[in-house]
């Protein structure tokens, strides 16, 4: 069994740590927080989005979540990134500053 200490050693921000209940359990609560307001259209295909999000992670095995998510992890501040510099409102903010010398490390 792999204690606490042992578990920060070797940190990976990119490695999924949690389990599938835990993804299950976000879903649940984005989709409690969805249902509370008003149900338009675009709401309503969200929240059905949102349910089959929550289907495939129940039917999907541990080892494909860990995969899946992991890269998951791993694109979505780069895509954050990409997104704010489409917007062109952020390019000279400290953080679109660091993320831009982050991507041309990894290139």
């Amino acid at each position: 069994m792999i204690t606490k200490k042992e578990k920060r050693k070797s940190y990976d921000p990119d490695e999924l740590s949690l389990e599938k209940k835990d993804i299950i359990d976000f879903c649940d609560k984005v989709l409690e927080r969805w249902q509370k307001e008003p149900l338009t259209p675009n709401m309503t295909k969200n929240i059905a989005a949102m349910i089959g999000v929550k289907t495939a992670v129940y039917f999907t095995d541990d080892e494909s979540l860990k995969a899946i998510w992991s890269e998951i992890i791993k694109w979505i501040y780069q895509l954050l990134y990409e997104n704010a510099m489409a917007q062109g409102s952020v390019e000279k903010s400290e953080w679109a500053q660091t993320m831009g010398k982050l991507n041309k490390k990894k290139h």
